[in-house]
Parts: C-alpha cells; structure tokens; sequence
C-alpha cells in the first residue's frame, strides 16, 4: 500500500469540541453541522451538530493585560515550540502553581484573572496533539511562507 504525501494543516482547520476529547480536522460542512474527523490515528468522524460548541484554534486567543487585551493562540504555540520543543514539562499531574508559572514563562503578560489553570492545560494538550500529529502548524508565519515560496520555486524547476 503506497502511502501519498502528508497533507499540510493550518490551524483554521483545526476544531476544538466541547466534550470531545482531543482535537478535529474540519471536513466539510453538512446538512445539519460539520464534518469532523480526529487527528489521531484513527481518524474517526463525526458531525458537529449547530448545539455543539465548536471552536476553531486559529479564532482563539488568551487573555492578556497589554493594549491588544489578548495574544493569538499560534503565537503562544510558536513560543512553547521555540522554548521547550518536545517537552513541555507539564502533565495533568503538574501543580496549579507549576502549570501558571508555565504560561508565566511564555506569557508574562498573560491576565491572571481571565486565564485559568484548566485553559493553560487544555493549551499544553493541544500543543501535544499538534506536534505529533501536525507539526507544521507551530512553524512561525515567515518559516512557513518561506518554506511555500521555496517549494513553489522547486515545483517550477521541476515542469
């Protein structure tokens, strides 16, 4: 069985189901919601009906005390690829104290009043999951637009 090329991910394909766990690849929509499959190894689908809280990770954001009020969820995921690679450190065995000081680490700037240890978890999971499974999401935007005009290059070279 020959295998074809890994599809590249962005992360406004990427959805959040409150309830589900894990992370989606957006499909398509349906009649009655979204088509979704998990970005696991078994790539099962499912279809997020309109009473499902469906979030997409490009829309999300964590609170922050600065001007802006808040930071895109790519850049915090960016910073905790460009800061600890593989390993972050933290499981949900991790203290309320060492999962804040985390995103301390990451966000010095991030509002201690809005942002909860729970959301700082969910982050940390989903950095895990989009690492194994999509790594190329947590490239930064001119890593990433300067690996698309290389390949495009490389592609013409080629015709």
């Amino acid at each position: 069985m020959k295998k074809g090329k890994k599809e590249i991910m962005e992360l406004n394909e990427i959805a959040s189901v409150t309830g589900k766990g894990g992370l989606f690849k957006v499909l398509k929509p349906s009649r009655t919601g979204v088509i979704l499959e998990s970005l696991d190894d078994k790539k099962k689908k499912l279809i997020a009906h309109a009473h499902d809280r469906v979030s997409i990770l490009d829309e999300i954001s964590v609170y922050t005390t600065d001007a802006e009020g808040n930071v895109p969820l790519h850049t915090v995921l960016v910073k905790i690829k460009e800061e600890f690679g593989d390993d972050t450190g933290i499981d949900n065995n991790s203290s309320k104290e060492e999962i804040m000081s985390f995103l301390k680490h990451i966000l010095p700037n991030y509002d201690e009043n809005q942002v909860y240890p729970s959301d700082v978890k969910k982050i940390i999971s989903w950095y895990e999951i989009i690492l194994k499974e999509a790594p190329e999401v947590l490239e930064n935007k001119t890593e990433k637009t300067e690996k698309k005009s290389k390949k495009e290059k490389e592609d013409k070279a080629e015709k």
